[in-house]
């Protein structure tokens, strides 16, 4: 980083199906959190940067930075981005390169999504916005979909079963039990994950994250200080469709934003005690922990069955329940990682692990086109 970026604090609401809630509720809420929280004046926000995906499509309601600064009682200016479901990591990498460049010193950075006011089906259809239009769209796919065809081909290629794979989910929703925020707060043993619905073949109903509304946010600063700080922000993108890639088992996305962060913050990724870590279906997760560089490939299943991953192991990950059991509100999830990276850090997580002094937050955008890494660490 080129310039010492500090992460104050920040807010969220709980992840869920929030009937009672608009979007803009729903961004009032963590808002309100985060100021709180952080202690600041409202006017010390010089600058705000939301992430959201669908706010035009299932909201109804799109220029959303203006709607957040208006919420303010200065009206600092303000910027929406947009990366699928990324779009939140997005929005934190954005308001470091503002830091950095010196053109804001405190920003608030929220990210938002409203997603169950319409149907499922309809969610479905918007969601393959983030998709191939012309290469994959006109198929029929939808993500359950791709991620399935991932699957088939990860399981064939490196042996592991449908139970193995249940093992990830179960690992999600046993660490959710304790997070508040989270929209599913109930153990699901693996053997139930294994028969729940079919979605699909091979990924049954609990391998998928849910279908979430939800905000969150976070205050980054150059000016005020405080124990943590932002050591990395990484982008890194690829074809938007799998036919244009050369495997389906591996995001490269994932590896070159995790070389860039490491490279970035000049640590080892050793030394990283705690990983959000984006975990859309329950393959995902075991792709991601090889991209990351913690497991060879086919291999970090055996991560779950040496129970490496719980918030007392060798490699704990997703304490808060991820996106599987914590949920899935597009735009606020990349926030949401960072903020639970920070809770970590300064001991205030529901499932705390021991001694935490790094973190890392991987927000993923479609199926590995766009991703983004924060290394977070305490000072």
């Amino acid at each position: 980083m080129l310039e010492t970026v500090y992460v104050l604090g920040g807010g969220q609401t709980r992840f869920g199906e929030l009937w009672d809630y608009s979007l803009t509720d729903l961004i009032r809420e963590a808002l309100d959190q985060a100021i709180g929280n952080t202690k600041i004046l409202p006017t010390d926000i010089d600058t705000v940067v939301i992430g959201n995906m669908l706010g035009g499509e299932t909201a109804e309601q799109a220029h959303l930075g203006t709607l957040v600064s208006g919420l303010l009682p200065h009206h600092p200016p303000a910027l929406r981005v947009e990366a699928a479901c990324a779009s939140g990591g997005l929005a934190v990498h954005t308001a470091c390169a503002l830091l950095e460049s010196g053109k804001a010193e405190t920003i608030l950075v929220v990210g938002a999504e409203k997603l169950t006011d319409v149907s499922g089906d309809f969610v479905s259809r918007a969601l393959m916005h983030a998709a191939d239009a012309e290469k994959d769209a006109p198929s029929g796919l939808t993500f359950p979909g791709i991620f399935a065809l991932t699957a088939a081909a990860y399981m064939h290629e490196y042996g592991i079963t449908r139970e193995n794979l249940s093992l990830v989910s179960e690992s999600s929703h046993r660490a959710a039990v304790k997070n508040p925020y989270a929209q599913f707060r109930k153990e699901i043993p693996a053997n139930v994950i294994s028969k729940s619905p079919l979605v699909a073949d091979p990924l049954r109903l609990l391998d998928c994250s849910p279908i979430s509304d939800g905000a969150s946010a976070v205050v980054l600063s150059t000016r005020k200080e405080s124990p943590v700080r932002i050591a990395a922000s990484s982008l890194a993108s690829d074809s938007l469709s799998l036919t244009d890639r050369s495997s389906i088992t591996s995001f490269e996305s994932t590896r070159e934003a995790m070389n860039r962060a490491l490279k970035e913050s000049g640590l080892d990724r050793n030394v990283i005690d705690y990983i959000e870590l984006h975990d859309c279906f329950s393959i995902a997760t075991l792709i991601h922990l090889e991209d990351l560089g913690y497991a060879d490939a086919g291999e970090s299943i055996r991560l779950f069955l040496d129970r490496d991953t719980e918030a007392n192991g060798s490699l704990p990950i997703n304490s808060s329940g991820g996106l599987k059991a914590c949920g899935h509100p597009i735009g606020a999830t990349g926030v949401k990682q960072v903020l639970d990276c920070f809770k970590q850090l300064t001991g205030q997580a529901p499932s705390q692990v021991k001694n935490a002094k790094r973190a890392l937050a991987h927000n993923l955008g479609g199926v590995g086109a766009t991703c983004t890494i924060h290394l977070l660490e305490a000072l």
